[in-house]
């Protein structure tokens, strides 16, 4: 009995052990490195022999052939639903060169390929004009794209963003150079850093220490640096072009939106104090372009709320020659994993196919009510010209009428973007973007009710029918074509844009086409 009550106790004694270890276990310690690498270095390849593995990991994102149902890394163009690949692709959005007339991304956007390829796609873009020893966009173009960033700014200061985009193109090295090591880590330590000033910027104003956050939190921001929505400052709030979050009143579009409506400084009627990005030339409406939010989608999203950060599902943890697990930097999909191994390594209990399925039964939805919030937008592009272009006796209050479907208009459309250009099809938060495209439909569809009424009902009828036949998506415009008058002839919206006038092209990439004028 006695030895009976000796082994009892040694095994609750072993039970409590066992029970400690599981709640008192410690996170595990992040590795640490001390590299023969100078605090300034940039360049990718300087890392290559420190962690060769690591490197090896991190060329992968020059794969640009792989697709997934909904993206990949093939740069098809965005608008082109009718091409096959590499050209365009079924999963396409055809009005995007109408809903984006007379800005530059009218001209040319691509689906993204590897971090790899940034300055290398950045250089060819028809949106950075290459027929002109002005890019037309500002240096702060350069910002997402490179670590040179850290020499740009320390050599400039706050004085860089406002210059023009092309004055840097012959000091970057397109492999060199573009987005990699020096973007998230210290050279020397390999500590998590921050190179993104607006990123710095929106921490201090909000008291906090990127250095002292918890680890789970840093690995997140550093793709935050990027992957948010951003904009180019107007000069009456501070330093001229200087990129800025838009977070002050929170990060939902709600919120955004109404941050804007107090950032900028045109005086267009009914819009006074408003920020803008450009102005449509068809429907005369002060527009605004989303970037790219998934951090701000991500951060209340199922996953984000729950603690998953960015990295655990596309940084995913490998083995490579036998060696301990290590983040991949293959910055990708993990959907293009046969095995969906970065999701498995939490949903262990379901099949890679059923997890495929899942996705993609979410993406489906959102895109079916992406597509819808995108011909409201522009069938409010349309009402609104057709209301303007009234020749009719004008309603009472027609002026205030026509300013609030061009609110309305401005809304809708920037909240169909806010989804639009969110690189999931919303599956980082898909409760936020089905309620986001909710919104644009009933803000779009105001727009069209209000420029109606601005026309006495007269447009009703024409408006009451499919958009595609009253108003055809723009497949071809770039701008070489808008130097043709045969082209600018083709489509009813671009009498609204002026011809320009021929010219040669002055740069490809990083080279220069012709020689530089002469000095003044």
């Amino acid at each position: 009995m006695r030895s009976m009550k000796i082994t009892v106790a040694m095994l609750a004694a072993a039970l409590a052990l066992v029970l400690a270890a599981c709640t008192d276990m410690s996170d595990p310690k992040t590795p640490q490195f001390k590299t023969d690498l100078p605090e300034t270095e940039i360049r990718n390849s300087s890392f290559k022999d420190e962690f060769p593995l690591h490197y090896e990991t991190f060329l992968r994102n020059n794969e640009s052939e792989i697709m997934t149902e909904y993206g990949g890394s093939v740069a098809y163009n965005k608008h082109d639903n009718v091409s096959p690949l590499p050209e365009g692709y079924k999963h396409a959005q055809p009005y995007l060169k109408n809903l984006w007339l007379g800005y530059p991304f009218s001209y040319e956007y691509r689906a993204a390929r590897g971090h790899t390829y940034a300055l290398k796609d950045i250089l060819h873009i028809d949106r950075i004009n290459r027929y002109d020893e002005k890019g037309g966009l500002p240096a702060t173009c350069w910002n997402c794209k490179t670590a040179k960033m850290n020499e740009f700014v320390g050599e400039y200061g706050d004085e860089f963003w406002a210059n023009d985009f092309n004055k840097f193109r012959e000091q970057v090295d397109m492999d060199d150079n573009t987005i990699g090591c020096a973007n998230c880590h210290d050279p020397r330590t390999m500590d998590l850093r921050l190179y993104s000033v607006p990123l710095k910027d929106h921490l201090a104003a909000e008291g906090k220490d990127f250095a002292t956050m918890p680890r789970n939190e840093q690995r997140a921001l550093v793709c935050g640096q990027c992957h948010v929505e951003y904009y180019f400052q107007d000069k009456g709030f501070g330093p001229a072009k200087k990129p800025v979050f838009p977070w002050s009143m929170g990060k939902n579009p709600e919120e955004i939106y109404e941050y804007y409506k107090t950032h900028g400084d045109t005086t267009t009627p009914g819009f006074e104090g408003n920020f803008v990005d450009w102005v449509h030339p068809v429907s005369q409406t002060p527009m605004l372009k989303a970037q790219h939010p998934e951090y701000e989608m991500w951060g209340d999203g199922v996953h984000g709320a729950a603690g998953v950060s960015c990295a655990d599902c596309h940084m995913s943890y490998v083995r490579l020659d036998g060696k301990k697990k290590m983040s991949t930097h293959h910055w990708t999909s993990p959907l293009k994993d046969p095995d969906l191994k970065a999701c498995r390594q939490c949903h262990t209990d379901k099949t890679p196919d059923y997890l495929r399925e899942r996705v993609v039964y979410t993406q489906d939805k959102i895109w079916e009510q992406l597509m819808i919030a995108q011909d409201i937008s522009v069938k409010a592009h349309e009402a609104i010209r057709m209301a303007a272009e009234y020749q009719g006796a004008k309603p009472a209050g027609y002026d205030q009428l026509m300013i609030q479907a061009r609110e309305m208009c401005r809304k809708g459309q920037f909240f169909w973007d806010y989804v639009s250009a969110e690189n999931s099809v919303g599956f980082h938060n898909p409760t936020k973007a089905l309620n986001t495209l909710a919104q644009s439909q009933r803000y779009s569809q105001q727009a069209v009710d209000i420029a109606i009424r601005a026309a006495a009902f007269t447009t009703a009828e024409a408006l009451s029918g499919d958009i595609k036949e009253l108003v055809p998506p723009i497949m071809h415009h770039s701008r070489e074509l808008q130097m043709d008058p045969e082209h600018m002839a083709s489509h009813k919206w671009f009498k609204y844009l002026k011809l320009t006038p021929k010219a040669e092209k002055v740069w490809e990439g990083n080279k220069r086409l012709l020689p530089a004028p002469a000095a003044s």
